[in-house]
């Protein structure tokens, strides 16, 4: 088997959703004959709560390389945890490298920074480097436009080290293509001497069988005769526009949403924050706080979100301005087994396999220019789910039309282009 090092500081039992892209990779990856070497950071050092469920996920031997970080100072200068063991990281994957026959270095990102020790390790040992964009790095935030603001420096930081981390990479990929296509405007010269791919987030069954085994339960909400939603997951930046849509026909129309719920986990400012709502203040302004809409912001364990899927009788998913929503998202929902609700940009590929599956209803849009007509049809599509949820049957749905977003499929992509570089 070929040796691939991926250099992951976040790795279970972290609870952030990051670490199921190199988990279920790093899982795949021997059925293509890749031994996969992960290189992260001691949970100790970790932030965030950690979740000991994931690592009965792990499959049995996996070989999991531990260094450790520097801790958070008071106050907090430094939290992000790439630059916290950036040197301990970087340290070790040359150690690797050098002792063993390592085929290929692969850095998903964020952590940004860690993507800086790709092009170190090429110019010391000669192996070659991917870095897999599961969020874009040059970001416009909010803000971001404020002189000398922490948006404005970051973004400042950002145009300046990404250059450096992918100028000797021979592989770029992303959950979509948007997510590099940036990369590539930026840095023409890549166009000739790197690999590109797009491949999205893979839904794993496993997950969803593995949660007989354990005892969890449903904690946020209990049954109570009402119609349960349930939007897991971080807000995309650019999806409030298209909530304030729905929120506004909601209210305009409380008579028929009086006996429904939307119950909103992990959408929260921050992983750890339980009073960083970013929902609430939408609900408010809308009068749907506590009555119709709920929000969780604390990011719970991704088991537990599973658990939550499973006690809801519908999945809401919401898309923004921005086509970037991929189909393996809806993917998870659809291993739920529960029918599914989703306002997404027309242009998404989500849109096409939710219809062509029967796993849903879609509202679309096509921009920033139109999310007015959500509002408009937003009636419409409620009582089309309405009538698809009562006739649901998950054994109907067109499980085949998602099997190219099972994470052994993805992790075949990952394998082929791996070929292409290494053999």
């Amino acid at each position: 088997m070929k040796k691939l090092l991926i250099i992951t500081p976040h790795y279970p039992p972290s609870n952030l959703a990051a670490v199921h892209r190199s988990r279920l990779f790093a899982q795949h990856l021997p059925s293509f004959g890749w031994e996969p070497v992960i290189l992260t950071v001691h949970e100790d050092f970790y932030e965030e709560e950690l979740d000991r469920n994931l690592q009965q996920l792990l499959p049995t031997g996996q070989r999991i390389e531990k260094v450790n970080a520097f801790n958070v100072t008071k106050p907090r200068l430094i939290g992000d945890i790439g630059l916290r063991a950036f040197f301990q990281l970087r340290k070790r994957a040359l150690e690797l490298v050098r002792q063993e026959e390592i085929a290929f270095v692969y850095i998903p990102i964020p952590s940004f920074y860690v993507s800086l020790i790709g092009p170190y390790l090429h110019r010391k040992t000669g192996v070659k480097y991917g870095i897999d964009y599961i969020d874009p790095w040059v970001h416009v935030f909010p803000g971001s436009d404020q002189l000398f603001s922490r948006h404005w420096f970051s973004t400042k930081l950002a145009r300046w080290l990404e250059p450096k981390a992918v100028k000797e990479a021979s592989l770029i990929t992303g959950v979509a293509e948007g997510y590099y296509k940036g990369v590539q405007e930026r840095n023409p010269q890549l166009m000739n001497s790197c690999v590109f791919g797009a491949m999205p987030y893979g839904g794993e069954a496993a997950d969803h069988k593995g949660l007989h085994s354990l005892s969890l339960q449903p904690y946020l909400f209990g049954k109570n005769g009402k119609l349960q939603f349930v939007y897991a997951g971080a807000m995309l930046p650019k999806a409030y526009e298209p909530l304030r849509a729905i929120f506004k026909s909601i209210r305009d129309h409380a008579a028929v949403f009086a006996g429904v719920e939307f119950h909103f986990i992990g959408t929260g400012k921050s992983p750890n924050d339980p009073e960083g709502y970013n929902i609430r203040p939408y609900a408010e302004e809308f009068g749907l706080w506590q009555t119709v809409v709920f929000e969780y912001p604390k990011r719970i364990p991704y088991l537990d979100v599973l658990i939550h899927l499973g006690a809801a009788d519908a999945v809401f998913i919401l898309g923004s301005t921005e086509p970037h929503y991929t189909p393996s998202k809806t993917y998870q929902a659809v291993l739920s087994e529960k029918p599914i609700l989703a306002v997404l940009h027309s242009a998404s590929t989500a849109v096409a396999v939710l219809q062509e599956s029967k796993a849903g209803v879609v509202l679309g849009f096509d921009g920033a220019e139109a999310v007015g007509s959500i509002s408009e049809n937003w009636m419409k599509c409620w009582e089309h789910f309405l009538s698809f949820h009562s006739r649901f049957n998950a054994a109907a749905v067109g499980q085949n039309v998602f099997e190219q977003y099972s994470a052994k499929a993805v992790t075949k992509q990952l394998h082929e282009l791996l070929v292409k570089l290494v053999g």
